[in-house]
């Protein structure tokens, strides 16, 4: 997960407002990578309870560029956060986040993810196989 942190810490550490001495600014690049790390790792950690995390890492790093850039640095960092949710949200799908094992694809009547596992070879579990019958009719 640490490329999509680095990756958007490479596209905007040039970014950082130049007009500051280079001590300060040795600690803004420090503090940028610090915030595109944790955002990266909690959103690995927790995936389906991290509601905005691009807006949560724009909010904590914007006061290290000058208003000039601060439009590039948000779109840096929703590509790059939103490249970061579509790999994971691949992860979860094919059962790597819940120990190797996929998930059935049905919902249950209260709106949330059936929790079963599917039958091997498929995409539904025993009580949700009638969905995978019907979509192939």
């Amino acid at each position: 997960m640490y490329q999509y942190s680095r990756a958007i810490y490479r596209s905007i550490k040039d970014l950082i407002d130049p007009y500051v001495d280079p001590p300060t600014q040795l600690e803004y690049r420090r503090a940028v990578l610090a915030a595109c790390e944790e955002t990266v790792e909690r959103l690995a950690k927790d995936p389906r309870y991290f509601a905005k995390p691009e807006r949560t890492l724009f909010q904590e790093i914007r006061r290290y560029f000058p208003i000039t850039h601060q439009a590039q640095v948000n779109w840096a960092v929703s590509e790059g956060i939103g490249a970061a949710v579509d790999f994971i949200e691949e992860q979860i799908e094919s059962g790597v986040f819940d120990g190797g094992v996929s998930r059935c694809r049905a919902t249950t009547r209260k709106g949330k993810p059936c929790q079963r596992a599917p039958l091997p070879e498929r995409e539904y579990c025993p009580s949700h196989q009638h969905l995978e019958t019907r979509r192939a009719a």
